[in-house]
């Protein structure tokens, strides 16, 4: 009652604190290990760091194909907890983690099997070829525990229980900090594996977390319990969660295929550009960290807030979440475009060209940062009321409407050449945010119903048939 009272009733600010504080340090905590790869790896040389960046598009689009649907758990496991339903939030729990087990093993070993054609399509140079197919093969044996891991997270944050999942990030993560030159360089027996030691001890650690995370749930002491003799499908369920999580899936694949159709562009431009490109990107991913973290926030506080009755209260956390999502942003914005060069030379000491290129790369991004704040904040509510077709539709907008088709024309149709990929980035952020922020204000978000029996999950499926028609 202690937990439910602090998220659907008091001040606004303080549970959005209270959640998106952990959520952000777990997520700059899981970003560590993409740049502890980056970093290591970046003592290789130039190729080396092309290899990892070429493989992560990859890589993420396959975790996103399964990712969405942990969401459906999130959603419902937050409703159910507003609406005091602990039998329903284990249940939506085993459920969850039993689709999502399936999925992943199933994309795992299709990426395993593809990565030596993903590299070839994506146009990598043979000197990066030869090192990203092992690391990406690699990557993928450890999807299963990628997987595991991301649905203790989702249903812990659905059930507002975000400082456990933190706790466990942190401890991994330090020991991933130090596997990571030990398995790249070698040490005593362990031989250097180069690119892909940084593979390996990634997916060590991930496996780690990914057993504690069950052994939480198992337990059953944060809210939310896994129950092993609830592990059968329940096929209305399993549907029904296809139904939400879906949209978020396709939304996820979209951001990742945009990821992977931009980085085919920056690769016509040589290993160089490659690089910068792939040190601007891991900039990125860190730097809207805080963004990410206020929109899981708003997703749990407005899923909370509907499943107690209270749309009005859900609807301010929107409009605050969103606020601050902007001023955050913005401020970190200014400050990285003030150390852009600085913060590339920590990844690629000595190499002037490419620390000078992607310094320009962040240096545009950068002041556009709030936009970003603004757009995944108003995401985050549209997902917690159970709207993942309208942020679906909002990232297909931004990445393949806007910036995609933007950095091809400039890129290829001016003079700009590379710099023209680089300005399709601020372009597209306040395009998109200004698009949000209409559909936000237009209220259809607010009349989706996702709790109850047969007769509400119709009509959860004529709604999406009608937003599908008017979208």
């Amino acid at each position: 009652m202690k937990d439910k009272n602090s998220l659907i009733e008091g001040p606004i600010l303080k549970s959005l604190i209270a959640l998106a504080v952990p959520i952000i340090f777990a997520n700059i905590l899981q970003t560590a290990y993409q740049l502890t790869d980056t970093f290591w790896v970046g003592r290789l040389g130039t190729a080396a760091i092309a290899a990892v960046s070429i493989s992560f598009p990859i890589i993420f689009l396959i975790i996103s194909l399964g990712g969405g649907l942990a969401m459906a758990g999130t959603i419902l496991v937050a409703q159910y907890k507003g609406k005091e339903n602990k039998k329903k939030m284990d249940h939506i729990t085993s459920q969850t983690l039993l689709m999502v087990l399936i999925i992943s093993i199933t994309l795992a070993t299709i990426g395993y099997f593809l990565s030596p054609i993903f590299i070839k399509l994506m146009g990598a140079e043979k000197i990066v070829f030869s090192s990203a197919v092992p690391y990406m093969k690699i990557s993928f044996i450890g999807m299963i525990f990628v997987f595991t891991f991301m649905v203790f997270q989702s249903l812990m944050r659905g059930a507002g229980d975000v400082k456990t999942p933190m706790y466990i990030v942190l401890g991994t993560v330090l020991l991933n900090l130090i596997l990571d030159p030990l398995f790249i360089f070698g040490y005593g027996f362990i031989p250097a594996y180069g690119v892909s030691g940084a593979a390996i001890a990634t997916i060590g650690t991930q496996g780690l977390a990914a057993i504690i995370g069950l052994l939480i749930l198992l337990r059953g002491k944060h809210n939310i319990q896994l129950h092993l003799s609830d592990l059968t499908l329940d096929y209305k369920l399993i549907k029904k969660m296809i139904k939400i999580g879906f949209p978020a899936s396709i939304e996820q694949s979209a951001r990742a295929l945009g990821m992977s159709a931009m980085t085919f562009l920056v690769a016509k431009f040589g290993t160089l550009t490659l690089a910068a490109y792939g040190i601007g990107g891991r900039i990125l991913s860190f730097i809207i960290i805080p963004a990410l973290g206020i929109s899981m926030a708003t997703s749990t506080l407005v899923g909370q807030n509907i499943g107690a009755g209270k749309m009005d209260r859900a609807e301010r956390i929107a409009r605050l979440s969103s606020l601050w999502g902007f001023l955050i942003l913005t401020v970190v914005g200014i400050i990285t475009f003030i150390f852009a060069k600085q913060i590339s030379a920590i990844f690629i000491p000595g190499e002037f060209a490419t620390i000078n290129a992607s310094a320009l790369f962040i240096k545009i991004m950068a002041l556009t940062f709030g936009f970003i704040g603004i757009q995944m904040a108003m995401n985050g509510a549209f997902r917690g009321s159970g709207n993942t077709m309208i942020s679906m539709m909002l990232s297909i907008i931004s990445l393949w409407v806007l910036r995609f088709p933007i950095a091809y024309i400039l890129s290829h149709h001016t003079s700009l050449k590379e710099v023209g990929i680089w300005v399709s980035f601020p372009l597209a952020n306040l395009i998109a945010a200004i698009i949000t922020i209409i559909w936000f204000m237009a209220g259809t978000w607010k009349k989706k119903k996702l709790m109850g029996d047969q007769k509400l999950t119709k009509e959860v499926l004529k709604e999406t048939i009608i937003e599908e028609g008017l979208n």
